[in-house]
């Protein structure tokens, strides 16, 4: 990878384990993607200047190592943190701007080669896989890119919309009020909607359906045309009920009828032999 090898050299002699070689590989991809080095620490410096090279002092502390980046159009300030676990270095980058916060956990081992520090085109093993990690989730979210299929970011591109798309109707009269259309109206009312139960409980006169009143009549089941706002003979006389209004029928409706039957209701203790 161009620039990497020129940077590997310029620190070679103070490298001192594989986590070394690990956050110089991560620095050049940050480099590599638009950010230049501030210095180490998390408090800013009034003598500090963007470079490309890893500053004095970047890794004296071996347990935890941080950095800090400027984008070259300023607009972004990076700040990494490197922690080393056992065998493994987890790696987290704040946008200091937004507070979005990425991390990456890398097996030491699996990417950098511990018995050649000071030789470059020995130390670094699967290159491109460790590159392509950085890449997709590190560089690609702080800089709302996309990964291309060689490995590069890649900027999101905007849906290109045709010509007929991007301009408007001029042949439409914006003073024409269209026609209105009776909707149909499901027959209940929509379950992800928050404030619609029992909205027919609230508003009986209203064109919505279901509530915590059961209504026989418009339960969706079959009925056999009866309109009690006609009245019941016997029991209501004609326009006792308002039209559409929710009716429950308070006993059994229509001509011929059955009695009630005496065995539906009987007496405590009526299967009592010894009665």
């Amino acid at each position: 990878m161009a620039g990497l090898e020129l940077l590997y050299h310029s620190v070679a002699r103070d490298l001192a384990s594989p986590q070394d070689a690990l956050i110089c590989f991560i620095h050049w991809e940050l480099v590599r993607a638009g950010f230049k080095c501030l210095g180490v620490g998390d408090q800013a410096l009034t003598d500090e200047r963007k470079k490309e090279l890893l500053p004095t002092g970047w890794n004296v502390n071996q347990e935890l190592y941080t950095l800090r980046y400027h984008s070259d159009n300023d607009q972004k300030e990076l700040l990494l943190k490197a922690i080393t676990v056992d065998s493994s270095l987890i790696v987290n980058v704040m946008n200091c701007q937004s507070e979005q916060v990425v991390d990456l956990t890398v097996n030491v081992d699996d990417y950098i080669s511990s018995d050649h520090l000071q030789q470059y085109d020995r130390v670094f093993k699967k290159e491109q896989e460790l590159r392509s990690r950085i890449e997709s989730t590190i560089v690609s979210p702080l800089l709302g890119t996309k990964q291309r299929a060689g490995g590069g970011p890649q900027r999101g591109k905007k849906p290109i919309r045709s010509a007929t798309e991007a301009q408007p109707h001029t042949d439409t009269n914006p003073l024409f009020i269209p026609h209105r259309v009776p909707q149909r109206q499901s027959p209940w009312s929509d379950p992800m909607a928050p404030f619609a139960t029992g909205g027919d409980d609230l508003d009986p006169f209203g064109d919505r359906r279901g509530g915590m009143i059961v209504d026989p009549l418009r339960s969706g089941i079959p009925n056999s045309g009866f309109d009690p706002s006609s009245g019941i003979p016997g029991q209501l006389p004609p326009g006792s009920v308002p039209p559409g209004a929710r009716f429950d029928p308070f006993g059994p409706v229509g001509p011929g009828r059955s009695g009630p039957d005496p065995d539906h209701l009987p007496p405590p203790g009526y299967d009592d032999l010894f009665m």
